[in-house]
């Protein structure tokens, strides 16, 4: 015997949520994949590259345990089934968990969000650019110098005592700065677009504290990345806020059919 009623409405309700979480499920694990596969994701450019791994890995995680979750809330509600209610219950509640707490770290750590996408920026560009084990972090930081217009993480300064000039940063605190390359290289991407030929190639190789060259672009990444990110913070948060009011309007739901076919079962 079906649920009537206020359950009736409760269930369908159920229903339309479920399949929007179904859908926000989906769509994370979309995201978090492509965000793996391809190297030229901007976001990856705020953290170090291990650090960007495990949060994505976590976002996807996330995304699974959604999906999953709206698939044992629309079976449970078409079953009317306790043990898929309570699972689906169990599985959104960490959701929300693991979405307030990172919303709070997030919230308590945004006004450090400019030391850590500088350093992180800093550290791609002097550590890790041009090394052969960090290919994908150098087509990336290619990519947004061309898309972008921007070099370096504060300027051209950021190249001349990196790891693409050959420079060992492990020794670099002890050694004098006239010991450092007088003349210093500068990666393609730097460049403007529509140069005549060998231009961008002439103007690839700068002098140590010297002027710098117009057919180059002049901006550092760090403070136009942080921009971005904040014209998009508020968007973020009232998404995320948006979805937690779904999943406690969800739990309620459970709980009611829970003990609606509870209920049920007594009387019968």
């Amino acid at each position: 015997m079906g649920l009537n009623g206020c359950c009736s409405c409760v269930k369908y309700l159920m229903v339309l949520i479920n399949i929007l979480f179904w859908l926000i499920g989906l769509t994370i694990v979309v995201t978090s994949v492509w965000m793996l596969t391809d190297p030229t994701f901007m976001l990856s450019m705020t953290q170090n590259y291990n650090h960007y791994h495990i949060a994505l890995y976590v976002f996807l995680a996330i995304g699974i345990l959604i999906t999953l979750g709206a698939f044992f809330g629309c079976c449970g509600v078409c079953r009317e089934s306790q043990c898929l209610l309570v699972s689906f219950f169990c599985v959104i509640l960490i959701v929300m968990v693991a979405q307030i707490a990172a919303g709070a770290w997030a919230f308590h750590n945004k006004d450090k969000l400019d030391d850590i996408v500088r350093a992180a920026v800093k550290s791609s560009v002097q550590e890790e650019y041009g090394q052969s084990t960090m290919s994908s972090r150098t087509v990336t930081f290619d990519t947004l110098q061309k898309n972008l217009k921007w070099w370096g993480a504060d300027g051209p300064g950021d190249w001349a005592i990196s790891r693409f000039n050959k420079v060992d940063r492990t020794i670099l605190w002890r050694s004098p700065v006239f010991s450092m390359n007088v003349f210093y290289n500068i990666p393609e991407s730097c460049c403007k677009d529509n140069l005549k030929d060998n231009e961008c190639e002439l103007s690839r190789r700068l002098k140590f504290g010297g002027p710098l060259n117009n057919a180059t672009y002049q901006q550092g990444c760090v403070d136009k990345l942080i921009e971005i990110i904040y014209e998009n913070w508020v968007t973020i948060f009232a998404v995320t806020a948006a979805v937690i009011l779904l999943e406690l309007l969800s739990l309620t739901f459970a709980l009611s059919l829970c003990c609606a076919v509870r209920n049920q079962h007594y009387k019968a």
